[in-house]
């Protein structure tokens, strides 16, 4: 007589990959991924330069741009020290995720036990470590060599500086999923930054414009990014207002970045 045997799971093809995990997150496979990339850009002298030294480079021009007007340099100077960090890190951020799915690297990340909130959060975790050395370059730079006179703590300056830049790469990887070249990607810096740039209140009052943007405004997270830099700017203690600026651009990068990972192909379409 002869007996069937089911097969057991030892009997499975050895070719087929396991599936990516759908979501959530594990510590080690993020700080792995963040360890890929920081491996990446060490190799890419160009891009740590960009990160590093442009911000600084403006906030240096600037400065000098206002020589004979001390105090105009300290009324946009420190908004201007959120705002740069944000730009570079969007345009690095999004260009160097857009090469990764070109590349084939991405598809190939996700044939493996990679979540997409684990390769989202490695991304952040490490251009958030280089947006640390960026955001304090730049912040050192304004108060210590560029006289910057700030009222309150410049360490509340970093924080808002840091966390723009957080901000900046939340955006950088969401909007990547919607670009198929580099060149689309930059394209998209006129469509997400300059409509904030222009109603952030950096070059006329929020309730001085018209009822309509004034409403756009009010969504916008780098609004709050520059009214935060002002609180900074002219109280000497931290204020509730401050608080709310923190938590509002703080949680905006937040859900970017669940966006982002919501959104994640592994192809360019």
């Amino acid at each position: 007589m002869s007996t069937q045997t089911s097969p057991t799971p030892s009997a499975a093809s050895p070719a087929t990959a396991p599936p990516a995990p759908a979501g959530g997150l594990n510590v080690s496979r993020t700080t792995a991924t963040a360890a890929r990339v920081l491996r990446q850009l060490r190799h890419d002298p160009r891009t740590i330069a960009l990160l590093m030294l442009v911000p600084c480079l403006m906030l240096f021009l600037l400065r000098y741009v206002f020589d004979g007007s001390p105090r105009t340099f300290d009324n946009i100077g420190a908004s201007l020290l959120g705002i740069f960090p944000l730009i570079t890190m969007f345009l690095v951020t999004s260009i160097a995720t857009l090469r990764e799915r070109t590349s084939g690297t991405l598809e190939r990340l996700l044939a493996m036990p990679l979540g997409k909130g684990d390769l989202i959060a490695g991304y952040a975790l490490a251009f958030g470590a280089l947006a640390i050395v960026q955001s304090a370059l730049a912040t050192a730079l304004a108060v210590w060599f560029l006289d910057l006179d700030v009222t309150g703590s410049p360490w509340l300056l970093l924080l808002v500086a840091l966390l723009d830049a957080l901000l900046g790469t939340a955006l950088g990887l969401f909007v990547s999923a919607f670009a198929a070249s580099e060149f689309q990607a930059v394209q998209f810096m006129p469509a997400v930054i300059f409509p904030q740039l222009l109603l952030c209140g950096l070059f006329a009052a929020r309730d001085t414009m018209h009822p309509a943007l004034e409403a756009v405004s009010d969504v916008l997270p780098m609004s709050y990014a520059v009214d935060g830099m002002n609180e900074v700017l002219r109280h000497t203690e931290m204020t509730a207002t401050f608080v709310r600026d923190v938590l509002i651009v703080a949680g905006c990068a937040l859900l970017v970045l669940f966006l982002g990972a919501a959104t994640l192909r592994r192809r360019t379409p």
